[in-house]
């Protein structure tokens, strides 16, 4: 069996090293592949990657594709994922990091003996300048979930995930433009099994200014799920369509005044 794990990396110099190292040391009875991505950075991830890999002794497993031109974020993992030849997928970007080293075969062991799941994800740490802190500590993330669930909201962090692969024919050609990949990835493969939720700190996801979602203003950050979810909801039947729907009215519901406020959720009390 083979394990892909893929990762998509941009201007993450000060991060890279501890990435890949944290992929390499993982101890399993199956074989993985690291697919690292450089989509043209601009400061030395490439010359960190290359110093990275020749130190490191499981380098062999690596397949280092740096692009002579900037694809963006999404052609940019589109293209990764295009590489990914193994039965199950696992995510970890440039600037987040793995710190459990059984993490593959904790999750692959999971998806190997539950063929009705199609997603397996864990807690991660948040890391951010005050320092670190576990994410769901007092989040009610369910152990067995659906894409019923997924749609209401995304609880899954992407350097905490394992998914099956060859689930998707096709994405569809928005997938490319899409400003949340993961989310949109993710409610695909929930659309073929179950979702599994280890209660265990797995990973770790890093949250600093120079991240693409963390740069961005609250207000900004709203309208761009807003309509992200808008386009969404067109790819899955009319059941899921109304959760998302719902899921935008109390995005919607941050920027309304006080009244506003009151009449939504009491909308949203006789709509349960």
């Amino acid at each position: 069996m083979l394990v892909s794990v893929v990762m998509i990396t941009y201007n993450h110099s000060l991060y890279i090293k501890q990435a890949i190292e944290s992929i390499l040391s993982q101890v399993t009875d199956f074989e993985f592949e690291l697919i690292i991505s450089n989509d043209k950075s601009t400061d030395d991830t490439d010359l960190v990657i290359r110093e990275t890999l020749a130190q490191n002794p499981n380098a062999h497993k690596a397949k280092y594709i740096n692009h002579e031109t900037n694809l963006g974020m999404m052609p940019n993992f589109v293209s990764a994922l295009s590489n990914a030849t193994g039965k199950y997928i696992a995510l970890c970007e440039g600037d987040d990091y793995w710190c459990d080293d059984k993490k593959l075969q904790i999750q692959a062991d999971f998806l190997e003996n539950n063929p009705d799941f199609s997603i397996c994800f864990s807690n991660v740490g948040l890391l951010t300048n005050s320092g670190m802190k576990e994410d769901n500590r007092k989040k009610k993330i369910p152990e067995v979930s659906t894409i019923k669930e997924l749609a209401k909201n995304n609880f899954i962090h992407t350097p905490s995930v394992l998914y099956r692969n060859h689930l998707i024919k096709e994405f569809p050609k928005y997938f490319i433009e899409a400003p949340i990949g993961d989310y949109f990835l993710h409610m695909l493969n929930a659309q073929h099994g179950k979702i599994k939720y280890i209660d265990k700190v797995l990973a770790v996801y890093r949250i600093h200014d120079a991240s693409y979602w963390s740069s961005k203003k609250n207000e900004e950050q709203r309208t761009i799920i807003i309509n992200f979810l808008n386009t969404l909801k067109t790819f899955f039947d009319d059941d899921i369509q109304k959760i998302i729907n719902r899921q935008i009215e109390k995005i919607q519901s941050k920027d309304m005044s006080f009244f506003e406020k009151k009449l939504f959720k009491l909308k949203s009390f006789f709509n349960r």
